[in-house]
């Protein structure tokens, strides 16, 4: 009888630990992303900036050079978003499988 509860209580606590470490790589994942995303934006802001000077110019600014920066970014956050993404589903799917198996 006690070692049916301790196999309980380790089944559930088993469970507990999956789902925490789900959510932390999902909030890891959001956090990430999030600051990636603020990585093209500031990007872009200097592009768009370096637009502006060229139509009202100022000594500095490259504006070809500023674009293509923010391209490359963005092409690469793009790229990192959508395979955290695929991880996270990744592991949601891992983590269904698993407690399938064991339930």
């Amino acid at each position: 009888m006690a070692k049916e509860k301790i196999n309980k209580i380790h089944k559930r606590v088993t469970q507990e630990v999956r789902q925490v470490r789900l959510e932390v790589l999902q909030k890891v994942t959001d956090l990430m992303t999030a600051g990636l995303g603020l990585v093209a934006a500031l990007a872009w802001n200097e592009a768009i900036k370096a637009f502006f000077n060229t139509f009202f110019p100022t000594p500095s600014g490259n504006l070809l050079g500023l674009t293509l920066y923010a391209l490359l970014i963005t092409i690469i956050i793009v790229i990192i978003t959508i395979q955290l993404g695929r991880a996270v589903n990744l592991a949601k799917k891992q983590a269904g499988d698993e407690g399938k198996s064991d339930g």
